[in-house]
């Protein structure tokens, strides 16, 4: 009963901290001078990425399923045209029914753009706040439970820490989206397929993917931890009918949520272009990937014609990720299913083709979920991922919100796992892989002193740069120049953890003792 009583105060702690986000936005609305967490509030023509999910609602309210993803007189595409595929469309129009019944202003066709009130921006926070409610937070809770090997306090710690990661927070209720919902989805599917409920997890797998296509960043692991356990039940025996069931499970799941746009084939085309449209180039904004950090020094997308950027973006995401992949299908566990979701997830974030920033919350669920395994590390990460977003967050004017949140998540961490006591290799999962390397140069014993100074060095670093974008004007001729450091940085912090993951995957002696135990 003790661990219910807790669980609940930490889950409306969560919940209180998302909707005084929500409120700041609210009360910034009575004075001019004070617009935070409005993104694009009026500033026309586009308005923001706020404008952007009511025009959805817009449109899916006003016109038949055949013209939502296609260009024409009632649908600009090029205002707002719905680029997610169809379950995101399905969630506008659910929520366009619920703001119709309250005020049919807000979603008429044509006259309601750039529509800004406090009764609307209030009802669009709700929206966002009971998606948390209905899927993400829950599914949180679920898997902090069902966390083993641990006390009760530790599991309510971690879900705490889980649910203060200011990155989606920031995202959702300040820049305004629906992160969590496909988010929600991906860890169902990680809870479903790491407790054998296989058939469960897929489905729930493929409501994230077609609820946002950058679920694609966990595909491959979902993938190869599936087939890694047909290959381990036989494929002449149990595992080729695993194997059947999931297939089935996948492509039914596809078909009912595609199947209004299946009616004809330049239709599921059209719905195709949106999803993934290669033309916008090779990463966009300042994004703190490979691409965007080496145009600084040369300017890829200017040499390079465009089929050759897709060509190499491709490479090295895939050759990036294959290890990790292999590991996975040939030694198939949760732990290493775990680790594998964050590696590859990294991999396309810093290597795959039309990247945003905002991308970096797919990478974080995953590290959310070795919070526990590794609280330094993901503590690290969490921090970098946010910061990485500076750019985008001090556009929409997020910057005491942000500092509010980080430091909250930073101080829950920090007391919920001692993250300052847990440097040493074992800690860091580096244990096995320091032991390899001392066959050849014994005195290698200093790995985990250069991980903490490494800290302290990217926190500074942080900081400074934070405090100098808020503080300094930039050269007029360098008018990009904090948003380039910021990704810069960020970047070369995203390349440690990627080499760092991968060390933990490759030498991960505990999934090598648990594979003889079933052997």
């Amino acid at each position: 009963m003790e661990k219910c009583y807790l669980m609940t105060a930490v889950v409306l702690l969560g919940l209180t901290v998302r909707w005084t986000v929500s409120l700041n936005s609210y009360s910034a609305n009575l004075c001019t001078s004070c617009r935070y967490l409005l993104p694009g509030a009026g500033k026309p023509p586009m308005f923001g990425d706020y404008e952007a999910q009511r025009h959805w609602q817009e449109i899916t309210i006003n016109l038949p399923i055949k013209q939502w993803y296609f260009n024409g007189s009632d649908n600009n595409l090029q205002y707002w045209g719905l680029d997610y595929p169809p379950l995101t469309a399905y969630h506008s129009l659910l929520c366009a029914y619920v703001a119709k019944f309250i005020n049919p202003d807000w979603i008429a066709l044509h006259t309601s753009r750039g529509y800004e009130s406090q009764a609307h921006k209030l009802f669009m926070r709700a929206t966002v706040l009971i998606a948390d409610l209905l899927i993400y937070i829950p599914a949180v809770v679920l898997y902090c439970c069902c966390l083993k090997e641990i006390s009760t306090k530790k599991k309510i710690a971690n879900a705490l820490c889980i649910l203060l990661y200011p990155g989606l927070i920031l995202i959702d209720y300040g820049h305004f989206q629906y992160n969590s919902v496909s988010l929600g989805f991906a860890l169902w599917g990680v809870l479903g397929v790491s407790y054998d409920w296989d058939l469960l997890g897929s489905l729930a797998f493929c409501l994230a993917i077609n609820y946002k296509q950058m679920e694609l960043y966990h595909s491959l692991p979902f993938f190869c931890f599936l087939l890694g356990k047909c290959f381990k039940k036989g494929l002449k025996g149990k595992g080729f009918v695993l194997l059947i069931k999931l297939a089935c499970t996948v492509v039914a799941s596809f078909i009912l949520c595609w199947l209004p746009f299946f009616t004809e084939r330049e239709q599921t085309l059209q719905v195709l272009r949106r999803l993934f449209p290669v033309d916008r180039g090779l990463f966009e904004d300042k994004v703190a990937n490979i691409w965007c950090t080496f145009s600084v020094f040369l300017k890829i997308r200017d040499i390079l014609p465009h089929h050759i950027q897709l060509m190499i973006s491709f490479c090295f995401t895939f050759l990036s990720l294959l290890p990790a992949c292999i590991k996975l299908t040939l030694h198939p566990s949760p732990r290493g299913f775990r680790f594998t979701l964050v590696s590859c997830a990294l991999s396309f974030f810093l290597f795959s083709f039309q990247v945003h920033e905002k991308s970096i919350l797919l990478v974080s669920l995953p590290v959310c979920l070795v919070l526990r395994e590794i609280p330094f590390m993901s503590t690290w990460f969490l921090l970098v991922s946010t910061f990485s977003m500076l750019p985008l967050l001090l556009k929409d004017e997020l910057l005491m919100p942000s500092v509010v949140t980080v430091i909250a998540f930073f101080i829950a961490c920090a007391t919920s796992f001692s993250i300052f006591e847990k440097t040493s290799e074992e800690e860091l999962q580096l244990k096995s892989f320091s032991i390899s390397v001392r066959k050849y140069f014994p005195c290698f014993t200093f790995l985990p002193r250069i991980i903490q100074h490494l800290f302290l060095i990217s926190v500074i670093t942080m900081v400074l740069l934070t405090l100098m974008t808020v503080t300094l004007d930039p050269p007029q001729k360098l008018p990009d120049l904090f948003s380039v450091l910021v990704c810069f940085v960020s970047c070369l912090n995203f390349l440690f953890f990627l080499v760092y993951f991968n060390i933990i995957i490759m030498w991960d002696s505990k999934n090598g003792r648990n594979q003889k135990k079933i052997n």
